[in-house]
């Protein structure tokens, strides 16, 4: 048993708030339900042992943001009744006065094309969670089809509403690590990882804490001289699911759907043309081409690259009714673990499914397999010899 799956934290996951039942399938125990608010209950993840998805097959998929007005005039309306502030002069804009759950089809493609511009929104004072997750499921459809997470809780009646439930512990959960920060890519390793991305706080932290931490990605290849922007291209990383498949399987929990591995150039363009630097410490895991020793030092300077760039970072505070959009491909993200882990922090999202990461923009759509994973890493194909 790989001890790095025991050594993940309780406070982290929440896994001392759920229960089993008879059948194997978990939910958030009446004991951990009862302290979290009661407007967030139609949102607690639970898990059927019984739900199993094949692998995503590849799909094509247009960008909204791409035949949207560039000017945004549905979504900021000159006599409209709005604000709007730049939490950081490249990243992230706060934005009050605006309902999303009230734009129409146009509004939404330009809201594409500004999340895409500015990483991420953090939109205020919202009705979107008390329509319900049947609502946001369907929402976020609009802009692709929704991706539904292969070991996550998910409310019920809505299995694309992605739930990540920390705390409730006296676990300290600080002791293996030193720190919990962890930047990603959301489910980096697909064929058609996510795109655009809709984030709520259902529950927040009542001492305060748990804000979420974003990095610009496209800044982040930016800050890197033209010679090695020159000595990545071409070059590929693997970005792998067996680990949080495996986590998922350590913890008895559910696997939906089997761990996939896929390939992606590490010079990520968007549809709009903007270039990522597309690695993240979640999932991606060796430089294709490169020995063991070579890969290990290129993406740990990559990586680190990402993790200390304090300058190209925000944090989204949560406060009630907030939606933070994200735009997947051109920003990586992490939870920080700095409030008291004997309360709990609720955090759902929906996404969209987006293109195949592609460096150059001639590659867009084109069909390409999805890599399942079949091999020892994965523990989930050796339950017999295992002693979970």
């Amino acid at each position: 048993m790989p001890a790095r799956y025991a050594q993940v934290a309780k406070a982290l996951f929440g896994s001392s708030n759920l229960v089993p039942d008879a059948k194997g399938n978990v939910s958030v125990s009446p004991e951990a339900a009862a302290n979290i608010n009661k407007d967030a209950h139609p949102y607690l993840p639970t898990w059927t042992r019984s739900e199993k998805y094949e692998p995503y097959e590849f799909i094509e998929v247009h960008d909204p943001a791409v035949r949207a007005n560039k000017d945004l005039p549905n979504l900021f309306p000159k006599d409209g009744k709005y604000e709007t502030n730049n939490i950081s002069p490249k990243l992230g804009t706060e934005i009050k006065g605006i309902q999303l759950s009230q734009l129409d089809d146009a509004a939404k493609d330009e809201l594409a094309l500004f999340a895409a511009q500015r990483g991420v929104l953090v939109f205020r004072d919202q009705d979107f969670l008390a329509k319900g997750p049947e609502y946001i499921s369907e929402y976020v459809n609009y802009f692709g089809p929704t991706h539904i997470h292969p070991t996550s809780g998910a409310p019920k009646g809505a299995p694309d509403v992605h739930v990540v439930l920390s705390g409730g512990t006296k676990e300290d959960p600080f002791v293996t690590r030193n720190n919990l920060v962890g930047f990603h890519s959301d489910v980096s390793y697909e064929l058609n990882p996510t795109a655009l991305s809709f984030l709520a706080a259902t529950n927040i932290p009542k001492a305060g804490g748990g804000d979420t931490v974003f990095a610009s990605n496209t800044e982040a290849y930016e800050r890197l001289s033209p010679l090695l922007r020159e000595r990545l291209e071409g070059l590929k990383a693997v970005h792998s699911g067996v680990d949080q498949a495996n986590l998922a399987v350590f913890k008895k929990g559910v696997v939906k759907r089997h761990p996939v591995e896929n390939t992606h150039p590490i010079i990520r363009t968007t549809p709009l043309g903007q270039k990522v630097l597309y690695v993240n410490n979640g999932f991606t895991r060796r430089i294709e081409g490169l020995k063991e020793e070579e890969s290990a030092v290129l993406l740990k300077f990559l990586l680190d690259h990402v993790w200390k760039g304090y300058d190209f970072q925000i944090r989204a505070h949560w406060e009630p009714n907030t939606v933070v959009l994200f735009d997947n491909r051109v920003v990586s993200h992490s939870a920080i673990l700095d409030f008291d882990t004997t309360d709990q922090r609720l955090i759902i999202r929906a996404a969209a499914r987006g293109e195949r990461p592609v460096e150059d923009l001639k590659d867009l759509n084109k069909k390409d397999e999805n890599n399942v994973y079949h091999g020892p890493e994965y523990l989930g194909d050796r339950l017999e010899s295992l002693a979970i």
